[in-house]
């Protein structure tokens, strides 16, 4: 049982951790801003050649997405988040004369934003495999902005060998 325990200490390799994150500047709802190529420059700069990689929002209103960057493609999706939670549709998070929680003084009516974020996610994990991301022949990322123009960060964790 012993000569397990020393086999399995021998195999045993540290995983390492680097974070970094994406600083970014929308221009307005509905944007969808393609971060593929600064996810992979965020990679080689870890040096981690294999093990996994989280892209996380850091924003209720905005969304990560591993999809085609086709033009048509991205107006459908957009048309259909749109038809899900329309930006002129009424919404009690909307109603500051109701409304007593996480109010800012420069509030905006974004229910719209927060309703379409439900049926996306805030983050992808991808596998990371002799130094390159396991994308697809068309897959790329996609920080999604479903509220207003602002600043926005991106947390971007690799984590492995």
């Amino acid at each position: 049982m012993l000569e397990l325990v020393k086999i399995a200490e021998r195999s045993y390799t540290i995983a390492q951790t680097h974070h970094h994150a994406i600083q970014l500047q929308t221009a307005g709802c509905m944007q969808f801003i393609d971060i593929t190529e600064a996810v992979i420059e965020r990679v080689r700069q870890s040096g981690i050649r294999n093990g996994l990689v989280n892209v996380q929002t850091k924003h209720t209103t905005t969304a990560i997405m591993v999809n085609e960057h086709e033009p048509l493609l991205l107006e459908d999706m957009k048309r259909i988040l749109e038809q899900l939670a329309p930006q002129n549709a009424a919404y009690q998070h909307n109603d500051l004369s109701l409304r007593t929680a996480n109010l800012t003084p420069d509030e905006k009516e974004n229910g719209h934003s927060h309703c379409k974020a439900m049926f996306l996610k805030t983050s992808e994990t991808l596998n990371l495999a002799d130094g390159a991301l396991q994308l697809g022949r068309w897959q790329r990322i996609f920080f999604i902005e479903l509220d207003s123009a602002r600043k926005r960060t991106v947390s971007v964790m690799i984590m492995g060998q």
